[in-house]
């Protein structure tokens, strides 16, 4: 099977559900929790990360500790909906380190902007002198979090 036809199974499920809660976890320990010995575990996880299906091991971090307490959600309505004008738009707002996610959206607005910041002075900064300079931006809304209730990067 090639790799990117690649559909998981049951073992390869229960080995990203794995991976998903402790990715430090050694091959041998894995394979132990999944009744596999540690080679075709091994193989099984370097199949889907050729396939695309673990696109990435990363740190979670808790974003308070790292000065980067203020999360907004903004959203943006461009002002033409041109192939050109979005894809420049997404160009740059891909550059910004403050933005953490970005999505395009439907609805009444095109995009959809996870901003996180240290305080309300650096985020009006970063508005102001960053964001807004960015041609092509009709109406936005940005949403201040309170409180963040439920954050995940589980997906299974």
């Amino acid at each position: 099977m090639t790799t990117e036809n690649y559909i998981p199974d049951e073992k390869d499920l229960a080995i990203l559900r794995i991976l998903q809660k402790d990715a430090k976890l050694s091959i041998r320990d894995i394979a132990g929790r999944i009744n596999l010995s540690p080679t075709p575990t091994h193989e099984r996880i370097k199949r889907m990360e050729k396939s695309g299906i673990i696109k990435e091991y990363t740190t979670v971090i808790d974003r308070k500790k790292v000065n980067k307490g203020m999360m907004v959600i903004c959203m943006i309505a461009l002002t033409v909906h041109h192939k050109k004008t979005a894809g420049k738009f997404i160009e740059e707002v891909a550059k910004l380190k403050e933005v953490v996610e970005f999505y395009n959206i439907s609805g009444d607005f095109d995009f959809m902007l996870k901003i996180l910041a240290p305080n309300m002075d650096e985020f009006h900064d970063f508005f102001v002198n960053k964001l807004s300079e960015i041609e092509g931006i009709g109406q936005t809304k940005s949403i201040f979090v309170m409180n963040s209730i439920k954050e995940s990067t589980q997906i299974l």
